[in-house]
């Protein structure tokens, strides 16, 4: 660059104004140097050949902090950072800049006060007309915020690589605008089987089953998404080991600034266990309106018959044929009436809206009206009914009505598949906490393939069934509902074809009423209310005695032998309390209590843990699982006292459940 004349200063000392044509040139050299004066968003700088600087104009004050005063003289090297001038970076510029005529750089640099700032850095070198080097010219711009934009978008775009790709309950992927695979998640790779390598740069319709390939719609999603910018569909799609998968599909189209099209996002989810859950509940639901109206519209044409049987009873002087003839229809009519009822039952359980009355009920008086009611039947078949009762009542919670009825279709399916004037028995007893009633017949037996699935709703087994008695299969499972609803179960047990059955229903016994033991137990009752308290552990000798314990101090206790056997009963029950073993086969402590949390009517439990091992891992793990306290095998009565004490405290602040 030449050296600029100045010229001559007009008033006030400033320049005299020329007109521009009449300008000499070392006059346009002074404006176009008060031009870049006057610049503030790029830093711009005069340097020696040696690398001092001559001058500044207001970017570089305002960039670099340093008046003029202060920076001019000083080597450049100083808004550089102490490693950059260690490694003598500020030379290397300078070398690079005379030997190619320029140089550009970006990097930290350094203002006055010691703060860095990422910049753009353009040197250029200054010859005068002898080529002999003069000095640099050297324009510095601040590019931190475009960095740190750059750096965020990095990351947003690094963090969203790194989602996509952990995301394994999705395949996640994008296709070139032909639709070829060309990104691939952990996701896809599960649900569709393929690896990375194996699918990228493959057509998507890979994906889909042969007829529908066939049939272009790959293509017409494609053009879809394209021409409304998304498409979503449901259908089977095809893995790499050629199984099929019910698929939701969404396929995104996608375009640059420009509006251009890059390609397209497409998100597959694997629906297979829902669509096969809403099948089995619509199955289950058309099942239950069948059943309904079935049940109703047999209901009509049987109340007209039953009115002309009583008519005909009433008529004195019938021959003897005519009077078998009427028993004869009386008897199936009563059969009928039965099933029908059964029908309805079925219907309501199904759709849960059977509700039991509950109260205290002595099996006697449920043996007697169930063999009362089954008495046209046994006797029909010239069949007996032995009983056999303790010397102590057996009461138990329950729904009379509902018991005497699973009672009566246990005896009619004994009679059905009992010789004629053969004897059934019916005996009741205590065993492991339980009232037990079991029902046994010396008929053809059950083949060992059918003691299970005999429950199962139309099951039925032909072998040995007298002719003509007939049934719905329905009996057996409905008495398996009702029972189950009272947190009781029920099985079969046969040795085998012609050797008998027996069925046998265990159901929880109802509270002893408290009883004043002295003057520590009446003070005991008084500290703590009667509270409803549920044990569950599969070790029937402990649950057993920690139950009796428990009745003795005036707790209503149900026993559940195993996890499945709890959620059944809870809900019917409500503890406030539920004491859990940790270590039980199938479901254990810690998915028991998970399934009972997670029921609203137990929303006001409260939960122990027992368990053999006390460490404080095993206590932070049973506090984390949702467990209030923590009790260690063989756990000291006092300390049961205090958990009882506990409970009855949050009860009562919080109301009386």
């Amino acid at each position: 660059m030449k050296q600029l004349d100045v010229p001559s200063a007009g008033e006030n000392g400033k320049p005299a104004k020329v007109p521009a044509a009449a300008r000499p040139r070392a006059s346009v050299e002074v404006d176009y140097w008060a031009l870049l004066e006057a610049i503030e968003d790029y830093a711009i700088f005069l340097l020696d050949p040696s690398g001092r600087i001559v001058s500044c104009n207001a970017g570089g004050h305002k960039l670099t902090g340093y008046s003029e005063q202060e920076i001019v003289g000083e080597h450049f090297s100083r808004f550089y950072t102490e490693e950059a001038v260690a490694r003598d970076w500020p030379a290397y510029e300078l070398q690079q800049a005379s030997l190619t005529g320029r140089f550009e750089d970006e990097g930290w640099r350094k203002r006055k006060d010691g703060t860095t700032f990422w910049s753009n850095v353009v040197i250029t070198s200054m010859r005068n007309d002898a080529g002999i080097l003069t000095g640099f010219a050297k324009i510095t711009r601040d590019l931190s915020a475009q960095r740190e934009y750059v750096e965020a978008l990095r990351q947003s775009e690094e963090r969203f690589r790194l989602l996509v790709d952990c995301v394994k309950d999705y395949a996640i992927f994008m296709l070139d605008p032909q639709g070829y695979v060309v990104s691939w998640n952990s996701g896809a790779a599960r649900i569709k089987g393929y690896t990375r390598e194996e699918i990228v740069g493959r057509h998507f319709s890979t994906f889909y089953v042969p007829e529908e390939a066939a049939a272009g719609k790959p293509a017409r999603e494609l053009a879809i998404a394209r021409q409304i910018g998304h498409v979503e569909d449901e259908g089977w799609r095809v893995r790499k080991d050629g199984t099929t998968f019910w698929a939701n599909v969404v396929i995104t189209a996608v375009h640059d600034e420009s509006n251009r099209l890059r390609g397209f996002a497409k998100v597959t989810r694997d629906l297979t266990e829902r669509r096969q859950r809403e099948e089995l509940e619509r199955s289950g639901e058309r099942m239950r309106q069948f059943l309904a109206t079935l049940a109703h519209e047999l209901r009509n044409p049987l109340a007209p018959v039953r009115n002309a049987i009583g008519v005909m009873q009433l008529e004195t002087g019938v021959s003897p044929t005519l009077a078998r003839s009427r028993d004869l229809i009386d008897r199936q009519v009563t059969h009928l009436t039965r099933l029908v009822d059964d029908l309805l039952d079925v219907g309501r359980i199904m759709s849960n809206k059977v509700e039991l009355r509950l109260g205290r009920v002595d099996l006697s008086e449920v043996m007697a009206r169930a063999i009362e009611a089954a008495r046209p039947f046994t006797d029909a078949h010239e069949q007996r009914v032995v009983q056999h009762m303790p010397d102590e009542s057996v009461i138990v919670r329950g729904d009379m009505t509902r018991l005497v009825q699973v009672l009566q279709n246990l005896l009619h399916n004994a009679a059905k598949f009992s010789p004629v004037g053969s004897a059934i028995e019916v005996a009741a007893r205590i065993d492991y906490h339980m009232a037990v009633l079991e029902v046994r017949d010396a008929g053809c037996g059950i083949p060992v393939r059918s003691l299970d699935r005999i429950f199962e709703l139309f099951a039925q087994e032909k072998d040995g069934q007298n002719s003509g008695e007939g049934g719905l299969g329905i009996g057996l499972t409905l008495c398996k509902s009702l029972v189950e609803m009272h947190g009781g179960s029920i099985i079969a047990s046969s040795e085998g074809p012609g050797c008998g059955s027996t069925f046998t229903l265990s159901l929880p016994l109802a509270a002893a009423p408290p009883e004043a033991t002295g003057d520590e137990a009446n003070a005991a009752n008084t500290e703590v209310g009667p509270l409803r308290i549920l044990l569950v552990d599969d070790n029937r000798d402990s649950a057993d005695s920690l139950a009796m314990l428990l009745e003795l101090k005036g707790h209503e206790v149900r026993i559940a032998y195993e996890g499945e056997q709890a959620v059944q009963v809870a809900p019917r029950f409500v503890p406030h309390l539920a004491v859990i073993d940790i270590a039980m086969p199938k479901m254990d402590g810690y998915q028991t209590i998970a399934a009972l949390r997670a029921m609203p009517e137990l929303s006001q439990t409260l939960y122990a843990a027992m368990t053999g091992f006390g460490h404080a891992s095993d206590r932070k793990r049973t506090r984390e699982a949702g467990f209030h306290a923590h009790l260690v095998k063989p756990v000291g009565l006092e300390l049961f006292d205090a958990l009882l004490a506990d409970v009855e405290a949050r009860r009562s602040g919080r109301g009386r459940g």
